[in-house]
């Protein structure tokens, strides 16, 4: 009996060593390639560091974020390093000069003016408070509760799973943010874009004060307190709010330039 526990324990932690090598694979997975006549090389780095009460990233002027909540005791940093130039060997002396910084913050130092990006996975305990900053790279966030912070210039922001005092904007993407259990657990949510859709998914018993529209889009809502009705053919409000169920923490989730989609989940 005790043989078949050990092996069963064995068993078990080389197919989570060798999931966890397939999705680092998976983040870093294009192939090198020819663009324009220029060659690519990629490497993937990766580096474990003290848990820490905050982390910041910014991830430069090329590249995203992704950050996930775990159950762990450290933070694990994974980077994708990508460079392109004329050669194979003009490419790999690029990535060889970029190093990535951990120690006070989370970069790409010794970057070149062009020709490379990096974007980052990164694997925090849940209770991790966040600050994200990036320009040409979509943020996601999944499975973090804290002070979450970050903004973007060109790029897309994903929301999963957060929860305490969230803030976020990006210029130029889409906002799509799923509202997991039955209530906002914390201060509020309030993200913002310029230009780009929103989409909204919770259940149909969420209980929160929600804030939401567009300026230039289609609304399109699964709760009736949450449709954008019209006064007249012409004219239908470009803010809409309500306390649902019973009200909660404010959310608020806005775009200028976008369609506005809120779904209830399937219980």
């Amino acid at each position: 009996m005790r043989r078949s526990y050990f092996i069963y324990a064995f068993l078990l932690m080389v197919f989570c060593l060798s999931t966890t090598a397939v999705r680092a694979r998976e983040f870093c997975k294009d192939q090198n390639y020819r663009n324009s006549g220029k060659v690519s090389f990629r490497d993937l780095r990766e580096k474990t560091i003290s848990k820490a009460s905050s982390l910041t990233v910014d991830g430069g002027q090329n590249g995203g974020i992704s950050i996930k909540g775990e159950n762990r005791s450290d933070i694990l940093v994974r980077a994708c390093v990508r460079t392109w130039a004329n050669t194979d060997a003009e490419a790999r002396k690029i990535a060889d000069r970029i190093k990535i910084n951990t120690a006070s913050r989370v970069y790409a130092a010794n970057t070149p003016k062009s020709g490379w990006s990096v974007s980052f996975q990164i694997l925090v305990p849940k209770s991790t408070g966040l600050n994200l900053s990036a320009h040409n790279g979509g943020i996601k966030i999944q499975s973090v509760r804290g002070n979450l912070q970050f903004k973007t210039f060109n790029g897309g922001i994903k929301l999963e799973g957060v929860a305490g005092n969230v803030k976020g904007v990006t210029q130029n993407g889409g906002v799509k943010v799923k509202l997991s259990g039955s209530s906002w657990q914390g201060q509020g949510l309030d993200v913002e874009t310029q230009n780009g859709g929103v989409k909204i998914s919770m259940s149909k018993n969420y209980r929160a004060n929600i804030e939401t529209g567009t300026v230039n889009g289609g609304f399109k809502s699964d709760f009736s307190e949450l449709k954008a009705k019209r006064k007249n053919r012409w004219n239908r409000p470009k803010r809409v709010s309500a306390s649902l169920n019973g009200g909660g923490a404010k959310i608020r989730i806005v775009t200028t330039n976008g369609g506005i989609k809120i779904s209830a989940d399937e219980e």
